[in-house]
C-alpha cells in the first residue's frame, strides 16, 4: 500500500472515531448528525473561492455516482440506527462489519484489483478483529451468537447496513477515479445532506433542530472539520490504492473508539477487546506491507 494513502486512511479513521465520539455525546442523534453536516457543507463551500482554478464542470456521470453514493452512505446509517435501536450492540455491531467481507470481492470483479497473500491475511486479520471487539465473553456460543438471531429484525438490518456500505464503497472509488476527489468528495457530501434535510422535515424533528444547535452548538462546529477531514482524506487515499485495502484499513477507527472510551468515558479494557485491538493493529501492518 502507498504510504501516503496509508497515512491518510489512518487520519480518516481516527477522525471518524472522534466525531462518532462527539455524536455519542449528543441528544438527537439524527439531527446532530445533520448539523454536522450542515457545517462541514458550510465550511467547504466557504473555501472554495479560495481554492485554485474554477470548480470543474461535472460530467451528469458524477451528478449520478454522487447521488447513488449519498443514498447508500445515508442508508447505511438509517440501518445502524435501527439496528441499535432495536439489538445488543454486541450483537449488531460485528454484523455491521460485514462490509469487509463484500469489499475484497468486489474489488477484484468489478474493480479488476489484486491482492497480496500478505494483503489478503491482513484484511482476515481486521475482519476478525472488528468481530471479536464486541463480543462479551471468550466463547463458542458468544461467537456464533449473532447468527443464531438472523431472524431478528436488528440482525437482518446491521447485515443490509454492511451491504449497503460495501455498494457505497465502490461508487467512492469510482468517482474518485473518474472526477477530483476534492470536488466529489464536496458533490457527495451535498448530496448526502439534501437527503438527510428531506428527512428532517419530517414534523417529529422540526423542534428538535434548534434544541440540538443550542444544547451541543460547540460539539456541531468541532465535528463538521472533522467529518471533513475524515470524507476528504478517505477519498484522496482511493485514488491512491485499491478498494480492498483501503476499507479495511480504515477500521483503524475502532482501535481508536476503543482508546477514547478508556481515556475519555472511563470504559473498561477488558482480554477481548486487547485480543481484537491487536488482530486488527496485526491486520493493518499486514495490509501496509502487503
Amino acid at each position: 500500500m502507498n504510504s501516503l494513502a496509508f497515512f491518510l486512511i489512518l487520519f480518516s479513521g481516527i477522525m471518524h472515531a472522534l466525531y462518532n465520539l462527539l455524536i455519542k455525546r449528543s441528544r438527537n442523534k439524527t439531527v446532530f448528525i445533520w448539523w454536522m453536516f450542515a457545517c462541514s457543507t458550510a465550511l467547504f463551500t466557504c473555501a472554495l473561492p479560495l481554492l485554485p482554478g474554477p470548480f470543474p464542470t461535472p460530467h451528469p456521470a458524477v451528478f449520478f455516482l454522487s447521488t447513488a453514493g449519498a443514498v447508500c452512505f445515508v442508508l447505511y446509517h438509517l440501518f445502524i440506527g435501527r439496528a441499535y435501536q432495536a439489538g445488543d450492540l454486541s450483537l449488531t455491531y460485528p454484523l455491521s462489519q460485514t462490509a469487509m467481507l463484500y469489499v475484497p470481492l468486489w474489488g477484484v470483479w468489478f474493480m479488476g484489483e489484486h491482492l497480496s497473500l500478505a494483503g489478503t491475511c491482513g484484511i482476515l486479520f481486521v475482519m476478525a478483529g472488528a468481530y471479536l471487539i464486541q463480543m462479551r465473553c471468550l466463547s463458542l456460543k458468544e461467537l456464533l451468537r449473532p447468527f443464531s438471531s438472523l431472524i431478528d429484525h436488528s440482525v437482518q438490518s446491521a447485515l443490509a447496513a454492511g451491504f449497503v456500505y460495501s455498494l457505497g464503497a465502490i461508487i467512492d472509488k469510482t468517482g474518485v477515479n473518474y472526477y477530483s476527489p476534492l470536488y466529489f468528495t464536496y458533490i457527495l457530501v451535498v448530496s448526502m445532506l439534501a437527503i438527510m434535510s428531506l428527512n428532517l422535515l419530517r414534523p417529529p424533528y422540526r423542534p428538535k433542530i434548534i434544541a440540538e444547535w443550542r444544547e451541543n452548538r460547540g460539539f456541531i462546529l468541532a465535528g463538521g472539520p472533522m467529518l471533513m477531514g475524515s470524507f476528504l482524506s478517505y477519498r484522496y487515499a482511493l485514488t491512491l490504492t485499491p478498494m480492498s485495502y483501503a476499507v479495511p484499513v480504515r477500521q483503524v477507527s475502532v482501535l481508536a473508539g476503543v482508546l477514547i472510551g478508556i481515556l475519555f468515558l472511563g470504559e473498561s479494557c477488558g482480554r477481548i477487546r486487547v485480543i481484537a485491538a491487536t488482530l486488527i493493529l496485526t491486520g493493518i501492518i499486514f495490509i501496509r506491507l502487503g
